[in-house]
């Protein structure tokens, strides 16, 4: 399945204006908009904290399966796709982020 035909299949994110991810010491690692060029990954990230409570290692993995076609893109070109590098850097490392939401309004 591709990338888009994947999206189509997650949670709706029309509540969301953005999304925190937060390292364990608390301090933002990044944040992932709801905007044009983001909302994507924004879905992916947030069905992954709604599967696994946090951006662990293991959803890292299950995001990596969900970017489909981009992950090898990613891998093959370091920088091209920031949200890819992200999970690919928290399963090297088995890292995990918090996630906080931020509601749109």
């Amino acid at each position: 399945m591709s990338f888009a035909e994947t999206l189509k299949t997650l949670p709706r994110i029309s509540h969301l204006a953005a999304m925190n991810l937060l390292a364990v010491d608390g301090t933002l690692a990044a944040t992932i908009e709801n905007k044009p060029g983001q909302a994507g990954s924004l879905a992916v990230y947030n069905h992954l904290a709604q599967l696994y409570g946090a951006i662990t290692p293991e959803a890292a993995k299950k995001g990596l399966e969900l970017y489909g076609e981009h992950s090898e893109e990613a891998r093959l070109n370091p920088g091209t796709h920031p949200n890819i590098d992200r999970l690919l850097g928290l399963v090297e490392r088995n890292e995990t982020l918090r996630v906080k939401q931020v509601f749109a309004v």
